[in-house]
Parts: structure tokens; C-alpha cells; sequence
């Protein structure tokens, strides 16, 4: 029997999962680690297609801080190459003496007209130069607005602190075995009705051409009532799920890639936040379980959480479930 008549005999395809279905229009992974989609974009302009807000507002914050840095160097270095080339006998106070002296002069009144500081060390003389100063005036308003305003949206922006396993398992559970992932939270935030959706991507023959065909997995627990501590999420192995009896080399035959989708309440933010990820078959180890990654204190009135053990996790034989099959399990 196919693959593809086993998956239909006991698992529901999603119609309308939101990825390609024809395996030749798609390259690599549908979602990568970080959750972006895995998609570049063509057909428009560079500007027209990026979101500064959503860039900047997404970027690590070494990066942001970066821009802004480079920004105030390179404007305030604009200016001042327009005041020296303008006169510098145009701004009073600046005292003679080398180029670099009388350029660097320029370049530090042009921060302080960019800011609106004003020391009044050195002033514009003339109407050209006092132009000039009035617009960058205006310029540094605007653009110290918006890295305020970036700022803030950056520290107040509703995000779900949750960090994920690196792998996925397959590991023993009740009799038979199920796939499992972790996740935890990582800052002193409170997540509430946190649920869980797992998508499964695999590749499969049908009428002669490769397809991508998505599976819902289904879950033991879907949802959890708070997450104060780490929550590993199963889908179990049974006779209805798309995994059933499938070995490591099947997972990477069909190029599986399991797609994780996570929604919660932040009551901090007082707003819904929502990550994902995925696992490739790559990720996806056979035969383990994750070891426990939090316990008491030494006064035993406080419950430790260890993020190094995330992604800790043991061997475990589940050649048992192969009994009488002439799969091999690859672990």
C-alpha cells in the first residue's frame, strides 16, 4: 500500500492550509526556526516591499541601536560637510586653526542644532546658514519623534516570550509512541490559556506528481490553562494519526516539517501574543524523551526552571512499537 493511500485511510487532510501544494513551486522549509515565513518576495521595488515599522520594530536590538547610531553619524556629517562647504567664517565662534579643526567644529554644531541643545558656543551668521540650521532643526524634531516613538514600540510591543525546543521526539508514551516538542517560558511574565496547533507537511506520489500535503496533528492537551513552567506538547501515535507506523527513513523520504503554532494571554500586555516555529525531519529525533528541567529549590519552597535543559533529552527504546514490521527504526 502507498503512502499516500495509508494517509488518506487514516488522516484528514487541511484544505486550506496556506502553503503551496505542488512541491516544484516550493524551496526549503515553509517556516523557518524564528518563525518568519520562508519566503522572499519579487515583483516589487526593494522600498515598496518592506515595512520599515514592522523592520524596525522586529530587528535584534543590537541592529536597532545600530541605526540609530549610524543615522545621527552619517546626517550630522551631511551637515557638516554643507556647513564647511557653505563658509565656516559663517558660524560664529568656530576658531581657526586646521581643516579637520574647523570640520569637526562644524560636524559638533551640527549635533547640537540636530538635537536642539544649542550650546551657543557656535551660531549661524547670514541667511543661508540660518536656513540651513532651521531645516535640520526641523529634521532632527522629526526623527528624534520617531526613534521615540520606535522606542517605545519596541519595549511595549505585545511579544510571546517563549522559547522552543531545538528538536522534536519520538518517544514512548502509553503503550505505543508520540511526537513530542517543548516549550517555556523564558521572562518573568504570566501567559494564560495558552493553546497549541500542530501542522504536518509531508511530500507524497499522487497520480505521478510529488505534492505537499498538510495534516492537522491532533493533540493530547491543546490548551493549558496557565504556563508558569514548561509544557511539552503531544500528539500521540496512534492508528489515526498520519505518523503511524512511519520510520525515520519515511519522515525523510516525505520531507516532513512540522509547523508550530502557539497563542496566549499575556495579562501584563492584557493581549493575545502568538509565536511559531517548525521541525524538519531533520529536527525530529527517533527513539528519545525529554529529561525534566525543573525542580525545588534546597528549601523546597520554590520551584526552579532550568532553560539549559530545554532541549535535554535521553535515549529510549521504541522498537516496540515495530513489532512485526519490516521497518527499521533509525533513532
Amino acid at each position: 500500500m502507498s503512502l499516500l493511500r495509508k494517509l488518506n485511510n487514516r488522516a484528514k487532510t487541511e484544505i486550506n492550509s496556506g502553503f503551496g501544494v505542488n512541491t516544484s513551486d516550493y524551496g526549503g522549509r515553509f517556516v523557518n526556526k524564528d518563525g518568519r515565513s520562508n519566503v522572499e518576495k519579487m515583483g516589487v521595488g526593494f522600498f515598496e516591499q518592506i515595512s520599515w515599522y514592522h523592520t524596525m520594530l522586529a530587528m535584534p536590538r543590537w541592529k536597532f541601536l545600530f541605526s540609530i547610531l549610524a543615522f545621527y553619524i552619517l546626517v550630522n556629517l551631511l551637515f557638516a560637510i554643507i556647513y564647511y562647504f557653505t563658509g565656516v567664517e559663517n558660524l560664529v565662534g568656530v576658531s581657526e586653526g586646521s581643516i579637520l579643526h574647523q570640520f569637526t567644529e562644524a560636524f559638533f554644531f551640527s549635533a547640537q542644532t540636530f538635537t536642539t541643545v544649542g550650546y551657543g558656543h557656535v551660531s549661524p551668521s547670514g541667511f543661508l546658514v540660518s536656513a540651513i540650521a532651521a531645516i535640520e532643526a526641523l529634521i532632527g524634531l522629526l526623527s528624534l519623534a520617531l526613534a521615540t516613538g520606535l522606542l517605545y514600540g519596541r519595549f511595549s510591543k505585545p511579544t510571546a516570550y517563549l522559547k522552543f525546543s531545538a528538536n522534536a521526539i519520538i518517544a514512548p508514551f502509553k503503550n505505543s509512541t508520540a511526537l513530542m516538542l517543548r516549550i517555556a517560558p523564558y521572562k518573568n511574565t504570566t501567559l494564560t490559556d495558552t493553546e497549541a496547533k500542530l501542522t504536518l507537511r509531508m511530500v507524497v506520489e499522487e497520480n505521478g506528481k510529488m505534492l505537499n500535503k498538510f495534516f492537522p496533528l491532533e493533540l493530547e492537551y491543546a490548551k493549558v490553562n496557565a504556563l508558569p513552567l514548561s509544557w511539552t506538547i503531544v500528539h500521540p501515535i496512534n492508528e489515526d494519526s498520519p505518523l503511524y507506523n512511519l520510520s525515520a527513513a519515511d519522515f525523510e523520504n516525505a520531507m516532513v516539517e512540522m509547523i508550530v503554532f502557539i497563542k496566549s494571554f499575556d495579562d501584563m500586555f492584557s493581549n493575545t501574543v502568538v509565536t511559531r516555529s517548525s521541525y524538519t525531519w531533520k529536527e525530529i529525533v527517533f527513539g528519545a524523551k525529554f529529561l525534566p528541567m525543573y525542580h525545588s529549590n534546597e528549601t523546597g519552597d520554590t520551584t526552579i526552571l532550568d532553560m539549559n535543559k530545554l532541549n535535554s533529552f535521553t535515549q529510549a527504546d521504541i522498537s516496540f512499537t515495530y513489532a512485526g514490521s519490516d521497518k527499521a527504526v533509525n533513532g
